[in-house]
């Protein structure tokens, strides 16, 4: 599998990992303190070639992308499930642990911010379905990510990016209905 954009990623294993799984020029962040050298050339690379960034499902993988996103608007994402970036032994989540099917399913599995995008899904939709307050949010918004491919977010994030993304009304409900299947059966493993 051949990508025609350069991929972001946070560091040298990354890049290994990267490259175990399709053929692929990466750039390094070599952590969340981007450089403005390293968001110049990244920016610079968003207009020849287009593109990707792919970090970490945690923190600081999260705190990437959004530097990225205010220097350099219209980057595409793909988004690691946490437990598909979960180390065999110690360590923290990361690309560098997923397999290669993982991550080619991730980077087919794109989407691309539109900074001024309108919002599609309001927040009190998403108060309604129990993905910004109770004790089940968390999990929902979990699910949710994980469904619509989106990565994890808070709930703040959460209607940041399906804004972003334009997650339409009727993709956001069938993820919805997948998300209560599923919160049904956990319920019903636990008793």
């Amino acid at each position: 599998m051949k990508i025609q954009e350069v991929i972001v990623v946070e560091g040298k294993d990354d890049t290994k990992r990267i490259k175990m799984a399709v053929n692929a020029d990466t750039i390094e962040t070599r952590g969340s303190a981007i450089s403005d050298e390293t968001l110049d050339q990244i920016a610079e690379l968003q207009e020849k070639r287009g593109v990707i960034v792919f970090t970490d499902p945690d923190y600081s993988g999260e705190k990437i992308r959004k530097t990225i996103r205010e220097a350099v608007p219209g980057v595409k994402h793909a988004f690691l499930k946490r437990k598909d970036a979960v180390p065999d032994h110690q360590g923290s989540l990361g690309v560098e642990h997923a397999s290669p099917e993982v991550i080619r399913e991730a980077l087919k599995n794109l989407y691309t911010e539109v900074p001024d995008a309108p919002a599609m899904i309001s927040r009190e939709t998403l108060a309604a379905k129990g993905l910004i307050n109770g004790p089940a949010a968390k999990k929902r918004r979990e699910l949710l990510g994980e469904i619509l491919n989106i990565g994890y977010t808070n709930g703040k994030q959460l209607y940041k990016r399906l804004r972003l993304f334009e997650i339409t009304p009727g993709d956001f409900e069938d993820a919805m209905q997948k998300v209560e299947q599923q919160m049904e059966n956990g319920d019903q493993h636990e008793k």
